[in-house]
């Protein structure tokens, strides 16, 4: 019988959660989502020099905004709680020395001083990576080179010890990768990785197998620069004896810098002016701030969006999915091997679709915010209309306001550019018969004020197109926008009336004799 699919995410609260990080999570949670398995949210917090305050509510409420909803949490709890690896503590120690037993660990006293001289020893005999591996472990202070009862002395005196992990000398590790294949590594390659500091804390290679033992994950999906530390995993869980139920692997490839060299950082999104953090960061020792996806104006599912296609494909043209959508298509063999450029115009585009999907009254609310935050009230019905006409030309939330001022605020300086073309006698002329003759509309609506328009043009043997961009001047003092005569009328005759009077007055050294 199939077990059933249960996906961790594990992050560390030593910061906030970089967008890499989200993207870890989301596939888990797609994972999950697909095969009507369980997610996990595991903080693992063993490295308490590190820990930041304010950083697990951060990973909270980033992914309760990104919609990556938690089966088991710190905050849901859960069958397999604790779900923080500190408040796990007590119960790690009971593995190292399983490991000790079988002869798989053993006890090192080496100070860090004695370990420094180890790697400059090395170092100046021209090995290319100094480590406490199967040699060295043999010149250095340990349960393996000391006497049995000089090992038990230390011990029971409380002398400060680490407990390592002793890998083979001369042994093939394999590991079948869901995104890459066959990985082989020769256990020379593997250092004598630290199971348990000094402190009594598990390191992250000891508390991540066990964790995920304990609570039968299944599928261990998570960035690429674990990938090198995955032959250790696969010896832990085969010296623990749980090599039956290991999880399958899935190391994601990394995310790039637009030009493509190198990994995405928060300097690359500093210097070229995106954020790389999925909600604004306040560094709790600095005071620094750093931007957030959510305060930028993207929308959550947008984002989810974009972040889906920085490294998996659905195979088809699609690209507008929704989060059940991503679930149905998911699947890790379409995940690719190689790193993915980041691109942010693309992000942009993605924010673009989903604003202009969704209904003009929801988009109103955008509008009605910005205006109560100016102090100015507008009619829902007419917030409606104006977002409709603007969702075309605008990226984000925000840009409502800015793009659409000109609805509840007269210009009151105009394109000279503009103006120095179009803006003459002929022009004055027919905006002057224009303006009087709105009085005559009895329905006052885009379509009928278009008609007065031509009429009028007609009378003066003019053609639309001369006129045009100058009366979108007067009227917006804007040199584009949407359709001229939909502004004309939500703004109403009276105020159209009165900005066509004012542009005459303002612009009148444009006009020739």
């Amino acid at each position: 019988m199939e077990r059933e699919v249960r996906v961790r995410f594990a992050p560390s609260p030593t910061g906030p959660l970089h967008i890499g990080g989200v993207r870890t999570a989301l596939y888990n949670f797609l994972l999950a989502k697909k095969t009507g398995g369980k997610m996990i949210l595991r903080i693992e917090d063993t490295d308490q020099n590190r820990f930041v305050p304010g950083a697990e509510d951060y990973i909270r409420e980033s992914l309760a905004w990104c919609g990556i909803e938690l089966d088991e949490s710190p905050w849901n709890g859960g069958p397999y709680a604790p779900y923080r690896q500190s408040e796990r503590k007590p119960m790690y120690m009971q593995y190292a020395m399983q490991l000790i037993e079988s002869g798989h660990a053993y006890y090192a006293f080496d100070t860090a001083e004695e370990l420094d001289e180890m790697r400059e020893r090395l170092k100046a005999a021209k090995v290319a990576t100094p480590q406490y591996n199967a040699i060295t472990r043999m010149t250095m202070k340990n349960s393996l080179t000391l006497p049995e009862d000089e090992v038990k002395k230390r011990l029971d005196s409380g002398e400060p010890y680490v407990i390592r992990l002793k890998v083979p000398r001369k042994e093939e590790v394999r590991l079948k990768d869901l995104i890459r294949g066959w990985v082989m590594v020769h256990s020379s390659a593997i250092d004598d990785k630290v199971l348990m500091k000094s402190d009594g804390m598990p390191t992250y290679h000891l508390a991540n197998i066990v964790d995920d033992h304990l609570m039968k994950i299944t599928h261990v999906i998570r960035g690429e620069e674990w990938l090198p530390s995955a032959p250790l995993h696969v010896l832990l869980y085969r010296y623990l004896g749980w090599e039956d139920t290991m999880p399958e692997f899935a190391h994601l490839p990394l995310l790039l810098k637009p030009d493509g060299n190198g990994k995405l950082s928060k300097r690359d999104g500093d210097k070229l002016g995106f954020p790389v953090f999925p909600l604004r960061w306040t560094d709790p020792f600095s005071g620094e701030i750093s931007s957030g996806y959510r305060e930028a104006g993207y929308i959550p599912e947008a984002f989810i969006n974009f972040l889906a296609f920085l490294g998996w494909n659905p195979g088809t043209q699609q690209e507008i999915f929704s989060m059940e959508e991503l679930a149905n298509e998911f699947t890790i063999e379409r995940i690719g091997k190689s790193g993915t450029r980041f691109d942010i115009q693309k992000a942009r585009w993605f924010n673009e679709q989903y604003l202009r999907a969704k209904p003009d009254a929801e988009l109103a609310g955008y509008l009605l915010k910005a205006l109560e935050e100016h102090n100015m009230t507008c009619s829902p019905e007419k917030a409606e209309k104006i977002a409709g006409l603007m969702k075309e030309r605008v990226s984000f939330p925000q840009e409502f306001w800015r793009e659409a001022a000109y609805f509840f605020v007269a210009p009151t300086e105009y394109s000279e550019k503009v103006a120095s073309k179009k803006w003459n006698g002929q022009a004055v002329a027919v905006f002057t018969d224009f303006r009087n003759e709105l009085s005559t509309l009895s329905d006052f609506n885009a379509d009928a004020v278009k008609d007065l328009l031509v009429s009028i043009l007609e009378r003066h043997g003019m053609k639309i197109g001369m006129v045009m961009q100058a009366l979108r001047l007067a009227v917006t003092g804007a040199e584009a926008g949407p359709d001229l005569m939909q502004i004309i009328e939500v703004i109403g005759r009276e105020e159209t009336e009165n900005r066509i009077d004012a542009a005459i007055s303002a612009l009148s050294q444009y006009v020739t004799a």
